[in-house]
């Protein structure tokens, strides 16, 4: 797909894949800009489920308008049948790369926490749920602006839902009691997701974690973290406290 232009989009890498999609830098031929193409991966083509799913993604970006959430300019489909998302290509790292060399300075941590509630505050004002908050769903521009990025798994308030009751969406190791638990989720699931999010930050490691998704997803539901105090002598308490 590589150099291959697609409607007006020149494209020239692949930055990376995932469940629901596989992400290109391109180049907009009409407007001297760089842009980010998603593409429903060519298997699910067919899938209608899938179909939906994505769509409904660029619809819960489009009604959110907030410099910390990452926004849509368009939804198109390829010659071959494959839809695709165009966003902005945004110059930095996610904060899962950060992560890479360790805990990340408290100022630090705690401005992308903020940035990141603040984009979350408003998903959650037009009654989305992001379900899939994570370190490797927002990226830091060089210029220091958090963005959220991937709403492949937003649930809409009032529309029908998607998923099996019973069945589990997201990471499992940043996903609530309830949302690991399978059950009907809201806003707060987010914030949950959030909090093990800055505790990550902080210390370098997970609160909960398992060699497998199920030991996880038990340590979620049955045990405490270790307090984040205690992992770093630097963090003000009422930090701390916070994470609790």
């Amino acid at each position: 797909m590589i150099g291959q232009t697609i409607s007006h989009y020149e494209i020239v890498r692949k930055i990376g894949a995932g469940g629901m999609g596989v992400v290109y830098e391109a180049r907009d031929t009409k407007l001297p800009r760089s842009v980010a193409l998603k593409f429903l991966p060519a298997h699910l083509v067919a899938d209608e489920h899938a179909k939906k799913r994505f769509v409904r993604e660029a619809y819960a970006i489009s009604g959110l308008d907030h410099p910390n959430i990452s926004v849509i300019h368009e939804i198109d489909e390829a010659p071959d049948g494959q839809l695709f998302i165009v966003m902005p290509y945004y110059d930095g790292k996610t904060v899962d790369d950060m992560l890479e060399y360790g805990p990340l300075p408290v100022e630090q941590a705690l401005d992308i926490t903020a940035q990141v509630a603040a984009g979350l505050g408003r998903a959650h004002e037009k009654g989305v749920v992001h379900r899939d908050v994570k370190p490797a769903n927002v990226i830091l521009t060089e210029s220091g602006c958090a963005k959220i990025l991937d709403f492949g798994l937003a649930k809409l308030k009032g529309r029908a839902r998607m998923t099996k009751s019973g069945a589990t969406v997201g990471t499992p190791a940043y996903m609530s009691p309830e949302q690991a638990s399978g059950e009907e989720v809201d806003h707060r699931a987010d914030i949950w997701s959030l909090g093990v999010m800055l505790y990550e930050l902080l210390t370098g490691k997970r609160p909960f974690r398992g060699q497998y998704d199920n030991a996880v997803i038990y340590a979620i539901i049955n045990e405490e973290p270790q307090d984040v105090g205690a992992l770093r002598q630097d963090v003000p308490g009422y930090v701390a406290d916070v994470v609790k």
